[in-house]
């Protein structure tokens, strides 16, 4: 439903309901692999996602889930312009 492949190189991240629990999907070399991460205290700051909503979906790239990681919200980070290359 959301046209994307675990087999293609995408990952899939599924947080709880609270924020306070993360999981990534992803294929290595042999299978899939899970990681699993569990705040003892806060939550995951998350942009632009209606977090009442359980089938919501969000695309986002490698440097804001690093950021939701650490615990910065992407949304309120400021970014230099950045030269990438055109979509066609």
């Amino acid at each position: 439903k959301m046209g994307k492949d675990v087999q293609e190189g995408d990952a899939f991240i599924f947080i709880n309901k609270s924020l306070t629990n993360m999981k990534i999907l992803h294929a290595e070399y042999g299978g899939l692999v899970i990681y699993n991460m569990r705040l003892e205290s806060g939550t995951f700051r998350l942009s632009d996602i209606d977090c009442e909503d359980s089938s919501a979906s969000l695309s986002i790239n490698w440097s804001e889930l690093t950021l939701i990681v650490h615990g910065i919200s992407p949304s309120e980070t400021k970014r230099a312009p950045r030269w990438s290359p055109k979509k066609e």
